[in-house]
């Protein structure tokens, strides 16, 4: 039996490398040579902690790009030795919600890293169905951002910015910046973004936003005057990359009358949020939580290889699969200097 290195939870806050099968290929499925895999903060941190979908053993990764090294019998569309990058949902396509044309709501659910193994090891199994071929031009590991590149499309789809709409934006984490270059290509008449790292609000000054705020932590009244000076009456789409409910709560007072409140991130399981449901009523302010995708993989790509979502300054440290712990907790730190820390199972030979 063949084996591989891996990432392996046993049980939530404990891992190791170890070594796994290699798995088998099926028919319909292609063996893909992990070279790189990102470590995504809102989730692979959730799931370490056995929250989010986590089901133990877990061998977690959803962001990751490599070789086909071998193809099923049934597989036509690729071969051995092309670039791939994979969306990392599999879809059951008979539940309630599959039959109703819902497929982010599937009762069967099933994510690669996530619930079924994943991109922190040497090799990972996908049905061809959700491989997506990568061109030259794109490394692997900008190929990786194809995932959460597809999650800030599916909000776009919920969000639906009008054309003029005044939009701001509080945080600019990695998919944050991703999103916010959407949001750029997008309807909108202004892009504000108020974020706590001014490293991060220089990339996104390089990548073309105009208008960025630099958030006081200490005394937000500072960043706030601003924010009432530029838009004396408000936005019309808030959107918070934070997860931080006292910074959801914060932004609440900005949205114009009939504004849209999309959450991005994923808070914290259990996280209590304070809103007085008459300031909203009266506001008629829309609630849009969006998670995850569907579908979205291929509009992803056209914006990673075209280069309207630039992605190269996001990477800030690389390592490999043995140093998972160390990237795991550089990750969940965060912080000035740290956006995403990617793994690279295998090398270049």
């Amino acid at each position: 039996m063949e084996m591989m290195k891996a990432n392996v939870y046993d049980r939530p806050g404990h891992c190791e490398i170890t070594e796994v099968p290699v798995p088998e290929t099926a028919p319909h499925q292609v063996l893909i040579k992990v070279m790189s895999c990102g470590i995504c903060k809102g989730a692979d941190v959730a799931l370490a902690g056995g929250g989010f979908l986590a089901e133990f053993p877990l061998l977690n990764g959803h962001e990751f790009a490599g070789y086909v090294c071998k193809v099923g019998s049934d597989v036509k569309t690729f071969k051995v030795g092309d670039r791939v990058t994979a969306d990392n949902t599999v879809l059951c396509d008979d539940c309630y919600y599959c039959r109703k044309d819902e497929p982010l709501y599937c009762e069967n659910f099933y994510s690669l890293g996530c619930n079924g193994p994943g991109g922190f090891a040497e090799y990972v199994v996908v049905n061809a169905d959700k491989v997506f071929p990568i061109s030259d031009n794109l490394s692997f590991n900008e190929a990786i951002f194809a995932e959460p590149t597809a999650c800030a499309v599916h909000s776009m789809d919920r969000v639906q910015v009008q054309f003029g709409d005044d939009v701001l934006v509080y945080g600019c984490g990695p998919t944050g910046i991703i999103l916010i270059q959407l949001l750029m290509h997008s309807n909108a008449n202004r892009v504000v973004v108020c974020g706590p790292s001014q490293d991060k609000l220089d990339i996104l000054k390089k990548y073309g936003c105009k208008e960025t705020i630099l958030m006081d932590r200490n005394d937000p009244g500072v960043h706030e005057a601003k924010l009432r000076e530029i838009a004396p009456k408000g936005f019309d789409v808030l959107v918070d990359t934070t997860a931080n409910v006292d910074v959801m709560e914060s932004m609440i007072k900005f949205g114009k009358m009939g504004a849209k409140f999309m959450m991005f991130a994923m808070p914290h399981a259990g996280a209590k949020w304070a809103i007085d449901p008459e300031y909203w009523y009266l506001h008629e302010i829309q609630l849009i939580p969006t998670w995850a995708q569907t579908h979205c993989f291929g509009r992803a790509l056209e914006y990673l290889e075209s280069g309207k979502v630039q992605v190269k300054d996001l990477v800030t440290h690389e390592m490999p699969l043995d140093d998972y712990d160390k990237g795991i907790a550089l990750a969940a730190k965060g912080g000035p200097g740290t956006l995403k820390v990617i793994l690279h199972p295998n090398v270049e030979e």
